[in-house]
This record gives C-alpha cells, sequence and structure tokens, in this order.
C-alpha cells in the first residue's frame, strides 16, 4: 500500500522537512481586516506579528476549505492507496472533523485523519514519525499504534507574555472566575484533553522557563532517548539563548527551534515561548 503523509500548516515544518519527506499540507488562515490570509503562503509569521502588534482588533483563524481538501485529496488518490492526515487539536480548531467528513466521500483513496491533541512542533513529531514508518514499509494500523505508543512521553508547555488573547480567543479552559488572577502572573500552560490548560501558576516568567527544564530534567533521569523542540512566538533570539542553556544542562537531549506561526500566534501572542519533548524513537 503506497501511503500519503498530510498535515496542517499549524505543524510549522520547515519547507525542507515537507520538500524532502514528500510531506502534503493543508494551509490554515488568519482574518485580518476582513481578508484571510494562508499562513506560510500568503503571509509569514514575521510580516503577521508586524502587522498585528498594534492592532486593537485580535485577529480570527480558520480552518482549511473543503475546495482546498477535496483538492488535495482527489489529486492524491491518482498516485497513492491511503492517507494519514494529521492535524491540530479537534478542540481548538474544527480542522479534523473536516478531513473526517470530507474523506469519506473521496473516491478511490482511503482517508485516515488523526487528532494530535495539540498542535505545533509537538504535532510535528507525529508527521515526521509517520513518514519515517511509511519509508520502512509499515501498514496504516501499525502507525496509529505507534502514535498510541508516542503519546505516553509527548509533552508540551509554553509561556505567554500575555493571557489576553487566549481568552479573548476562547483558547483558554480554566473557568472565568480564575481569569483575573492568572492576567497577573506567568502561568505554565499545557495541552489537557486536546484543550489549553493551566499547568502551574509561576510568579515570573524566568521561573516558569526553569519549571519547565525541570519537567524535562525528570523524563531525561528516565533513561530513554528524547527529541526537544524549542517554540516561539516571533522571538528567535530568545529560544536561540534557552537551546544553549538546554543543551548544556542535557547534552543527551536533541534540541531543535521552531516558532508558532500566525495562526497560534495569534491567541498566544508575540513573544511566546514553549518547549516540547518525545521519546527519539529513530535511535531506538
Amino acid at each position: 500500500m503506497k501511503i500519503a503523509v498530510v498535515t496542517d500548516s499549524t505543524a510549522y515544518l520547515t519547507e525542507e522537512q515537507y520538500q524532502d519527506n514528500h510531506i502534503y499540507r493543508l494551509p490554515l488562515s488568519v482574518v485580518v481586516n476582513g481578508e484571510a490570509l494562508k499562513e506560510e503562503a500568503d503571509i509569514t509569521s514575521e510580516k503577521y506579528f508586524d502587522l498585528i502588534r498594534y492592532s486593537d482588533k485580535l485577529p480570527t483563524s480558520s480552518q482549511p476549505t473543503i475546495g482546498d481538501i477535496e483538492s488535495l485529496f482527489t489529486e492524491l488518490a491518482k498516485d497513492y492507496d491511503a492517507i494519514i492526515s494529521i492535524h491540530l487539536s479537534s478542540k481548538i480548531s474544527g480542522t479534523y472533523q473536516s478531513i473526517a467528513s470530507v474523506g469519506q466521500y473521496i473516491k478511490g483513496i482511503q482517508v485516515y485523519p488523526y487528532d494530535s491533541g495539540l498542535s505545533c512542533a509537538a504535532q510535528g513529531y507525529f508527521v515526521l514519525e509517520a513518514v519515517r514508518l511509511v519509508q520502512e514499509g509499515a501498514s496504516v494500523q501499525e502507525i496509529f499504534n505507534h502514535f498510541d505508543r508516542m503519546q505516553q512521553s509527548l509533552k508540551a508547555y509554553f509561556v505567554v507574555d500575555d493571557l489576553k488573547n487566549l481568552v479573548r480567543g476562547g483558547r483558554l479552559s480554566n473557568g472565568a472566575a480564575s481569569i483575573g488572577t492568572l492576567l497577573k502572573i506567568k502561568p505554565i500552560l499545557h495541552f489537557e484533553d486536546k484543550q489549553i490548560v493551566v499547568f502551574e501558576k509561576i510568579r515570573t516568567h524566568k521561573k516558569a522557563l526553569k519549571r519547565i527544564e525541570e519537567l524535562l530534567g525528570n523524563d531525561v533521569s528516565k533513561g530513554y532517548p528524547i527529541v526537544s523542540t524549542i517554540i516561539h512566538a516571533n522571538a528567535e533570539d530568545k529560544a536561540l539563548i534557552w537551546k544553549e542553556k538546554l543543551e548544556s544542562l542535557y547534552p543527551e537531549v536533541t534540541f531543535n527551534i521552531s516558532y508558532f506561526g500566525p495562526v497560534i500566534g495569534t491567541h498566544l501572542g508575540e513573544g511566546a515561548l514553549g518547549m516540547t519533548w518525545v521519546e527519539d524513537f529513530s535511535k531506538n
């Protein structure tokens, strides 16, 4: 069986990763002043933050169009037998549901949607592992079984400078009663049951990052190989400094850098930093 691997733009993989691994991408869009802009196609992350930095109105985001999904899947049906389509959490976007719906009526190919339960580089881990396993000849079921195993070691934490966008966009699931308090601190956020929630309440940004370092260290001590990605919202200089520190703390871990693009960056805000990691199965 010839399997195609598809994801949406919020995996924020590099252009080289898309091209070298034949990964197909469905773009989400940000709507700015009534204009829908496909991220990584019509607008880059850097230009997007420049555009909205002084905007009073929070841009909205939209999932891939049904037309774009149908077009890609119909084209893939000419060369592939099946599609594994990996997407951001179904509780922060309707993308997964749209993929599942369209996949049911595309002729000539089987579509297997996967809800990663999160987004960004953590979502990208599933995409890259799917590619690796496809190249090794794994079946769809074997790949989905592997995804279950990945979920056991996958962690993702992030810290934002300002929670207001998450609150305004309805992406922070913690109850209105706690919002006033949360706006005065630097909580560590993570995904729980596919939603963004507060993991711990920390007083300062520095202490929040240090706590994430400790959480990584807990998993490093378990002895299995780890790959980790530092993620930033138009703050590459901060990400590079953090990466250098982490590499000295945990030289046995492979560290990479990625970013929060326009769709996710809309809700996290400029300057957000995060880190995700998972067992490095390529070294097993």
